[in-house]
């Protein structure tokens, strides 16, 4: 049977710090709900904007696939497997925690504010050697479709060891009907924009669609058009 959760931008879980603006979907730090610790696989969904000049210490991860995916600005990434990256606009990134890692992501501009979503799945093999993946998806991004931002089943911009998972994301343009990809748990995020959920209604900026069993989903995109992310899990 499909069930319909929305959840509202201003429903969510908030961090605000001179540096930091962040908005927790789930569970995270300090913010804990124990009927909201995630959906399907989808454990975090953080909704960041960093002030320039500012990020992120060195800290830790173990056994956790994070999805980084930037809607404005640049985040600097560096961690202690040696990678470096800077991820913008138009580029998918994965780092598997794995055994163990220490990173840090700080915003590559002096002053202006980076804006990015960060979501994580945990994997399905424990103790994996930690890897990182960095991958250019502009022409996906421009097209106006849907595509697989990242997928546990090969076929993603970036891979993560979970079979399970995969996030799907695009720019639906003004006044255009994108069909849903579907699995047992569906977790539609509106990153930017509005639009309406077929069945569900009206979603803006920062409100999200929790689907389960879904039959068919299909969005249509308001008039500034909306950027979507979409995670499908099992």
């Amino acid at each position: 049977m499909t069930t319909l959760d929305i959840r509202r931008a201003d429903e969510r879980f908030a961090t605000q710090l001179d540096w930091l603006d962040s908005k927790h979907s789930f569970s995270f730090g300090p913010h804990y709900d124990p009927a909201n610790t995630g959906f399907g696989l989808l454990l975090v969904n953080n909704d960041d904007v960093v002030r320039g000049g500012t990020g992120f210490g060195t800290h830790h991860h173990r056994d956790m696939e994070i999805v980084t995916w930037v809607l404005s600005g640049a985040l600097e990434h560096r961690d202690s497997e040696g990678n470096h990256g800077i991820i913008e606009p138009g580029q998918a990134q994965r780092m598997s925690a794995g055994s163990g890692i220490l990173h840090s992501e700080h915003n590559a501009s002096p002053d202006a504010d980076v804006h990015f979503l960060q979501m994580w799945v945990p994997p399905d093999t424990r103790g994996i050697t930690p890897g990182y993946e960095q991958n250019e998806v502009g022409d996906e991004l421009g097209s106006g479709r849907l595509f697989r931002i990242a997928s546990g089943k090969g076929d993603g911009a970036v891979h993560i060891h979970q079979q399970g998972a995969e996030l799907w994301g695009g720019r639906v343009r003004a006044g255009e009907t994108v069909d849903l990809p579907t699995d047992r748990h569906v977790h539609v995020f509106v990153a930017r924009g509005a639009g309406t959920l077929q069945p569900g209604g009206l979603l803006a900026t920062g409100d999200a669609a929790r689907v389960t069993e879904p039959d068919g989903l299909s969005f249509t995109a308001g008039d500034d058009g909306a950027e979507l992310s979409i995670w499908v899990t099992a």
